[in-house]
Order: structure tokens, then sequence, then C-alpha cells
């Protein structure tokens, strides 16, 4: 049980850096390059920051997925990388189809994954509200 405490809370806080990181990626692509776009007439510049931001966050949401899928990999819950990426993508989005589970042994860490996509969905959603609130500011 401990065991599976540890594992899950070191998967959390590896995902979480790596979320972090990609936030401030983001932030200072924003800033660099967001007074260029806002001044374009022609551009849609709040469509293409939000859409470009949307999608980084998303690259970082799909990485962690991964990071879970290989951990499960690596301890063997799962006979294929499929179903371990499955299973992490499931989880993590906190859909839970029920139809791939993980063996008795490893069921802590599937609280522990959809935790962690709930939190990491919710960083990314206050950063893209500031993000859209700072933008629509810039606009007026």
């Amino acid at each position: 049980m401990f065991f599976q405490i540890f594992i899950g809370s070191v998967l959390i806080c590896i995902t979480i850096i790596i979320q972090v990181i990609f936030i401030e990626i983001a932030m200072k692509n924003l800033r660099k390059h967001a007074p260029k776009l806002m001044a374009h007439p022609k551009l849609h510049a709040p469509v293409i920051l939000l859409t470009t931001a949307t999608l980084w966050l998303l690259t970082a949401l799909s990485l962690a997925i991964w990071v879970w899928a290989h951990a499960f990999n690596l301890l063997g819950a799962f006979d294929t990388l499929e179903q371990a990426l499955y299973f992490s993508m499931v989880a993590f989005t906190t859909l839970g189809f029920g139809d791939v589970t993980l063996p008795q042994e490893w069921r802590l860490l599937s609280g522990m994954i959809a935790a962690n996509g709930l939190v990491l969905f919710g960083l990314n959603t206050a950063f893209l509200i500031e993000t859209l609130s700072r933008v629509l500011k810039s606009n007026d």
C-alpha cells in the first residue's frame, strides 16, 4: 500500500513539474509574441493565441498520460503498452470506463492518476482563463 502511494506521489510530482514547465514556456512566448500579434490589424490574435496555448497545454497533458502509461508498463500492471496507455487516458480524464482496470496490487494508483488529471486540468483551465483575460484587456 505505501509503495503504491509513494509511486503515485512521485508520478504526480513529475507530471506537475512537466505541466508547470510547459506553462512557463507558454507564458514566456505569450509575453514575447502577443504584443506583435495584437498589433497586427488583419490577424485574429486572440484566436491564434488561445488556440496555440491550448494545443501546447494539451501536449503537456498528453505527455503526463504517457508518463503514467510507461510507469504502469514498467510495473507490469498491463500486458501491453496500449492497455497501459488506454487505462492512463481513461483514468486521467476521470472518464473511467471500467473495461480495463488495474490489478488489485496496484488499484490505489487509479485514484491517484484521476486526482492528478483533475489537478492538471484545473491548472490548465486557470492558465487559459488568465490568458484570455489578459488578451481581451489588451484588445480593448
